[in-house]
């Protein structure tokens, strides 16, 4: 089993990556496997609401890390994701991308339902719980089972020396690797998921039904 793990900061070695190196080391305790993907400074689109994906599954746009992304993500049994806090939300680059990603897969039967899933913030000081909600709610609409820990999953300095004296933070970060590798565990041995009702409901009253 693999869990992948998305640093979502531009940075590749700094607050964001000590938090999700914490959860690394937790899950690895475990026996589960790790994948790395950095999503880096280079430029990345947002979602034109083309719907082209819808079909293919792929969005148009190939000039950045999207589609390859999406692509380790579906490969991976868990997925972590982590973010800076900018302004009391992630970082807007990882988020135009995750829109795109999440969008391209949302009609993929072989896409992200019912693969365990968490996101995991670092800040200063204040804003995690309002990325955390922003995080979350990707994995809410899609099935994902969102793997908590005993607290909101993040932690706080202003560099990854900071991070690493936030002994409640760290901990956080192991729980929810523990947390994660029990739910993959169960999965792995246990019933399969349940089945989808034959028809999609959408409600819309502008029309009058």
């Amino acid at each position: 089993m693999k869990v992948l793990l998305l640093n979502g900061s531009p940075n590749s070695a700094g607050c964001t990556y000590t938090a999700l190196a914490e959860v690394e080391k937790a899950l690895e305790k475990n026996g589960i496997g790790t994948e790395w993907f950095h999503i880096g400074k280079d430029p990345i689109r947002g979602c034109v609401g083309c719907r082209a994906c819808m079909k293919t599954n792929v969005c148009v746009f190939d000039d950045d890390i999207c589609n390859k992304l999406s692509a380790k993500m579906r490969e991976a049994d868990g997925i972590v994701i982590g973010s800076p806090v900018y302004f009391s939300g992630p970082n807007g680059a990882l988020c135009a991308l995750l829109d795109r990603v999440f969008y391209s897969n949302y009609s993929n039967p072989n896409g992200f339902k019912h693969k365990p899933a968490a996101c995991v913030l670092s800040c200063r000081r204040g804003g995690a719980s309002a990325a955390f909600d922003r995080l979350n709610k990707y994995f809410t609409i899609t099935q994902m089972p969102v793997i908590s820990s005993q607290y909101w999953n993040a932690v706080h300095g202003n560099t990854p020396d900071q991070v690493r004296k936030d002994a409640e933070g760290l901990q956080i970060m192991r729980t929810l690797g523990n947390n994660m590798a029990w739910v993959l565990k169960n999965i792995e041995n246990g019933s399969p998921p349940p089945e989808p009702e034959t028809e999609r409901a959408f409600t819309c009253f502008h029309d009058g039904k």
